[in-house]
């Protein structure tokens, strides 16, 4: 493998990985704050196809993308009432969520674009475009850093510096900022906060309503930035994949971002090479493209350590009188 192809696939990784570290940091704040989200997917799902299509509607990506976080943050607020004002099941209510967005979006696409449920290809303002990094092209032939900078950073949609740019902030927010430090504790023990007088609901409302801006912006890249357009069930598991991550990475923020990455590595491969050969045998295509979900079922049955959630993770809290 050449300097060039090894350029193009972490480039590819870097694109890929994007929608799954948005939705890896959604779930790590809502969990943090004790609300188990399966509901991802769904979210992400909703998004997508808002994004697209009023993307395509309005020929402006950018209202596209403020209509994909406001739908999102709404299916956030319904799993929210369900599980914390409710306390209903948080799995069951995620797994609602999931259901829901997989039948709606593609009903409405069909009712509004009768294109078989997906909605019309995006071009132009309606697709987020690619923006040059300031001197990437002069530093382009500067041995390891033109590669790194201009092949590697430069040239993406506008949500991928976003996304990396969260990873900082959800560190410094968890854990430099008195907001982050009560969310951290309401994951934990949601009795000590509320006697301290800090509301349990509304710090976890607030963990469920950003995880909803996350997984807005998720599903908005994923439609307009990766893909030109909305097809039913885009999401491909990557709502699951990103909880694999996020249990990958224990919850912690900067190993959300290593997690990310190496799934979106195996998925940057998997479209590269329609074969790999390993040890003088030839791993179809197919084989290729499962190689995500069997690291997330690897992952999820416990092979990379112990993994312990917050401790009030998937509990309503009951206030005691």
């Amino acid at each position: 493998m050449d300097i060039a192809t090894i350029v193009q696939v972490l480039e590819s990784t870097l694109r890929l990985a994007t929608p799954l570290l948005f939705a890896c940091l959604a779930g790590l704040i809502s969990e943090r704050a004790g609300v188990f989200d399966i509901g991802l997917e769904g979210k992400m799902l909703a998004a997508a196809f808002m994004a697209a299509a009023i993307a395509f509607v309005s020929g402006n990506v950018w209202i596209g993308v403020a209509a994909a976080v406001g739908v999102s943050v709404v299916m956030a607020l319904i799993h929210g009432v369900a599980s914390i004002t409710f306390r209903g099941n948080q799995l069951i209510s995620g797994v609602a969520i999931n259901f829901l967005a997989a039948g709606i979006t593609v009903v409405i696409a069909q009712n509004w674009f009768r294109q078989g449920g997906r909605t019309p290809s995006l071009s132009g303002d309606a697709r987020m475009q690619r923006i040059d990094l300031p001197f990437a092209e002069a530093l382009r032939d500067v041995p390891v850093i033109g590669p790194i900078y201009h092949g590697i950073l430069s040239g993406h949609g506008l949500l991928v510096y976003v996304g990396l740019l969260c990873v900082p902030l959800t560190w410094y927010m968890l854990y430099r900022t008195r907001f982050g430090l009560r969310l951290r504790a309401v994951g934990e023990n949601p009795a000590a906060v509320d006697t301290a007088g800090v509301s349990v609901i509304g710090l976890r409302y607030g963990a469920v309503a950003i995880c909803g801006v996350l997984c807005g912006l998720a599903g908005a890249y994923l439609s307009t930035g990766l893909s030109a357009g909305f097809v039913k069930d885009m999401t491909a598991g990557r709502g699951f994949i990103a909880l694999a991550a996020m249990i990958f990475a224990k919850w912690r923020p900067w190993h959300a971002l290593g997690a990310v990455l190496l799934f979106g590595l195996l998925e940057a491969l998997a479209n590269r090479f329609q074969n790999i050969d390993i040890f003088g045998l030839a791993l179809p295509v197919q084989a290729m493209q499962a190689l995500p979900y069997i690291l997330t079922v690897v992952i999820l049955a416990g092979f990379v350590g112990k993994a312990i959630p917050p401790r009030a993770g998937g509990s309503a809290y009951v206030k005691e009188h």
